[in-house]
């Protein structure tokens, strides 16, 4: 019955979507952009994204497929796009279900639509790649969010897991091992009109033994609709933990001199999280922030954000990179410091590290210069690193047919 039984798994990632007509608003193409946009030609070559035009309007769909066709062919024609469209003659009954959780009937038929849409959806992308993550269609991604899965995804090589989450939002980002796929296709289609997708989620990989939620920050995925798929409410649902564009952060131990305020603790401002360091005045010259890496590293890139709401900014900072640990009894000392810069009006950026320290160091340290006047908040400490490695390319073979096994429609690009 399966259709790609014969392909050889090669892409690394599926990204998957379903998209309904809406009464308000439209971000589909928005969200393909992002998805692209996002990401280099080399994440691209390992990836292939996965549509399915949901809705029974044969007309919207028809529209659609333009629309999409003419913006997005080159990735198309690649392969790196695939549409694919259900027939209504192929769902199961979607009036006078049962009414758990006291919805309405009009609810409850759209989220047990919207569970179905999802198992057609899984099922057609099991054989696609060693991985698939789930999104809407009304979302905008990090940048580069395939390396930040796949670093994640290494992390987790020696422990056993069902789902990985990078957003804390319904079902956006939420990752499987292709595998599970067939699994979890046939589970949200047998309980489909039980509760919404989410909840079935949860239940899926208990079930499999992950008792408890691996989600990642910062989430990698942010919800940016205004308006629901259903009836075209208002939706203004935002994931606070999301950020556009993540840094590499190699692994570091993080520590200050200041003294911190309750739970806001230094590592946070490292954690590129929502939460941050704030520390209690006085603050003067002897102070500092060490972030003191695990292993040396080539940096390329530093960022450094201060402040809330206009208050608590970081005034007076130099930035520097040090080349040298001396151990010590009880602490770690860092040495050898070159500067990068200072802090000016509570943020530094710095693009091009590579051009003033060329060379591997050991830690970043931010030197207080003199007496600062306020309490401190820093939001985020932000480190790129130089990686040299080679990516496997998979878009060389041609995927201008797709289709839902006997479910639908078959569109080609020629």
């Amino acid at each position: 019955m399966n259709i790609l039984d014969d392909k050889r798994v090669t892409e690394y990632l599926t990204v998957g979507l379903s998209s309904v007509k809406r009464a308000k608003g439209t971000y589909l193409q928005d969200t393909l952009q992002s998805i692209f946009s996002a990401s280099s030609e080399e994440e691209l070559d390992q990836m292939v994204i996965v549509v399915l035009l949901a809705d029974f309007d044969i007309s919207w769909i028809q529209q659609t497929v333009e629309k999409i066709t003419d913006e997005f062919h080159r990735r198309l024609s690649k392969g790196q796009l695939l549409i694919i469209h259900a027939s209504e003659n192929n769902y199961p009954p979607l009036a006078g279900l049962k009414r758990n959780f006291n919805d309405a009937p009009d609810r409850v038929s759209f989220r047990s639509k919207q569970n179905v849409d999802y198992s057609y959806l899984l099922h057609f992308s099991s054989n696609l790649s060693q991985y698939y993550i789930m999104l809407e269609d009304d979302v905008s991604c990090s940048k580069n969010f395939l390396t930040s899965i796949r670093g994640h995804i290494r992390s987790m090589s020696n422990s056993k897991w069902v789902t990985l989450e990078f957003s804390k939002l319904g079902y956006i980002g939420k990752l499987y091992q292709s595998r599970d796929l067939p699994i979890l296709a046939r589970f949200l289609y047998n309980f489909y009109q039980e509760m919404p997708c989410d909840f079935l989620l949860s239940h899926f990989h208990r079930l499999l033994m992950q008792d408890k939620v691996i989600r990642f920050r910062p989430s990698l995925f942010q919800h940016m609709g205004t308006y629901s798929s259903f009836h075209g409410t208002f939706n203004r649902l935002k994931d606070d933990d999301f950020v556009e564009e993540i840094a590499d952060n190699p692994p570091a131990d993080v520590s200050t001199n200041i003294e911190v305020y309750q739970t806001n603790t230094v590592d946070k401002a490292y954690n590129q999280g929502s939460e941050y360091f704030w520390g209690v005045s006085p603050i003067g010259p002897e102070n500092y922030i060490l972030v003191v890496f695990r292993t040396p590293v080539l940096i390329s890139r530093v960022q450094i954000q201060t402040g809330l709401d206009g208050k608590d900014e970081l005034v007076y900072a130099d930035v520097e990179l040090g080349k040298t640990l001396v151990k010590k009894e009880s602490e770690v000392e860092c040495s050898g410091f070159d500067k990068l810069g200072s802090i000016q009006q509570g943020q530094f950026n710095e693009p091009a590290v590579q051009k003033l320290v060329p060379a591997t160091v050991a830690c970043l340290r931010i030197q207080v210069t003199a007496a600062h006047p306020t309490w401190l908040v820093v939001r985020k400490i932000q480190g790129w690193t130089v990686n040299i490695c080679t990516c496997y390319s998979s878009a060389q073979h041609h995927k201008l047919i797709f289709s839902l096994y006997d479910y639908g429609f078959v569109f080609s690009v020629s």
